[in-house]
């Protein structure tokens, strides 16, 4: 079958498979920047934003959502704020391994464009749905504290 997506602003067609999730056409699509961590939905490593929300991308059917707006981490390259967020997490030192990263953009991403002066509760609660086994969150989150003094 065949779903057209909107993914990082431009417009494609994709074959599918039935029961494909959005995480496996991401990735069977080039863009790598979405992980495959845990595929239930738990650890964020997957998340997109889907109309501008943040989704697990391992939860969400590609047929479910034809002609909608997805995009990634590699969509948010040209995003100052997303690259805003990148520097800070690197320099409060909120990045080890990385492979949480691109979620954790993705979503202080969204968090910040609906609130520029979120507190430290409403940073944790945006990263709720993500598992950082290496920084314990406390750096990470100075970080988005941090871009959200710059804003």
């Amino acid at each position: 079958m065949q779903v057209k997506l909107t993914v990082n602003g431009e417009t494609n067609t994709f074959k599918i498979q039935p029961g494909e999730t959005l995480l496996e056409t991401l990735r069977a699509a080039g863009y790598t920047g979405v992980k495959c961590g845990c595929e239930a939905g738990d650890c964020g490593a997957c998340l997109v934003l889907l109309n501008d929300l943040p989704v697990n991308s391992c939860q969400v059917l590609t047929a479910a959502i034809a002609d909608e707006a997805v995009t990634t981490i590699e969509g948010l390259s040209r995003d100052s704020l997303a690259n805003l967020i990148q520097q800070e997490l690197v320099a409060a030192g909120g990045v080890q391994c990385g492979f949480c990263t691109p979620g954790i953009v993705v979503s202080a991403t969204a968090l910040l464009r609906a609130n520029p002066h979120p507190n430290r509760a409403e940073i944790q609660q945006a990263l709720a749905s993500h598992l950082c086994r290496c920084t314990g969150y406390v750096k990470i989150i100075e970080g988005i504290q941090n871009v959200a003094r710059r804003l």
